[in-house]
């Protein structure tokens, strides 16, 4: 099994042991959910290129990226240095998130926030909602068509921008017959779990005008990111290159000046 697979086998019983509070009668919006999310791809479509700051405290290739790992202290760090939007991580057995973390993140920044995590069942839509989340993340890989369709227009009611990821050709004409409006191509490979620009690169041309592209993964300097940037992405996301370093804020800084 891939470690994708494992992911999804271990979040579905984590699903089942946290998440029987929401209910049938709370799959769908109702008239007194008041919160209205923040414009996540409004954000992305700002001239330049936007950077989506990661906060994350591991990962399955890389292991502990962070041990002195305060997330709110780094997201509050990146809202001061330039990012665009936030990234968190709430996944805890290979990433070493928690949904509070999110929450606590929410209190304190107001930036557009994406929930990182394996969204597999509509349950976490509305816990994605209701932690804070501005947006959400559809893994085309980890998802049947029908699942795709039917997660992405429940979030779509909750007010949520969605990221459709890829990570080659036929999981992006996948997402293009869903209309996504945003799509982020991920550029580490699922098998070998080396990272590799080229892929961005690569499916660019394929992705519309129309669509908002965002580049993810192994993104490490700027000239990385002035790369994506002239080849018409909208967006980057990262996360370890920044948080490797001693100040977080400071790397992203440097790597967002002047793009």
């Amino acid at each position: 099994m891939s470690i994708l697979g494992k992911i999804n086998q271990d979040k579905k019983k984590e699903v089942e042991a946290h998440l029987g509070w929401v209910t049938e009668d709370l799959l769908e919006p109702r008239e007194r959910d008041l919160r209205r999310p923040k414009d996540f791809l409004g954000a992305i479509q700002r001239p330049g290129l936007s950077v989506i700051a990661e906060v994350k405290k591991a990962s399955p290739s890389k292991g502990l990226i962070r041990p002195d790992f305060n997330p709110v202290a780094i997201a509050l760090a990146y809202a001061q240095n330039q990012a665009a939007c936030l990234s968190v991580l709430t996944e805890r057995s290979y990433f070493g998130g928690r949904p509070e973390d999110l929450v606590a993140i929410r209190k304190v920044v107001g930036l557009p926030i994406l929930r990182k995590d394996f969204i597999i069942d509509p349950r976490q839509i509305r816990e994605s909602y209701e932690m804070g989340a501005d947006a959400i993340l559809l893994i085309v890989a980890s998802l049947t068509d029908g699942d795709l369709g039917y997660f992405y227009s429940l979030a779509k009611a909750f007010g949520l921008t969605v990221l459709v990821e890829v990570h080659d050709e036929k999981e992006l004409e996948r997402a293009l017959k869903l209309e996504a409006e945003l799509i982020g191509v991920n550029n580490r490979s699922l098998v070998t779990f080396e990272t590799h620009l080229e892929n961005s690169l690569r499916l660019k041309p394929m992705i519309p005008e129309t669509v908002t592209a965002v580049s993810e993964s192994g993104i490490q300097t700027k000239k990385d990111a002035q790369l994506l940037m002239a080849h018409g992405f909208a967006g980057i996301l990262v996360g370890e290159s920044l948080l490797r370093q001693p100040d977080p804020g400071m790397a992203l800084k440097y790597l967002a000046g002047g793009l």
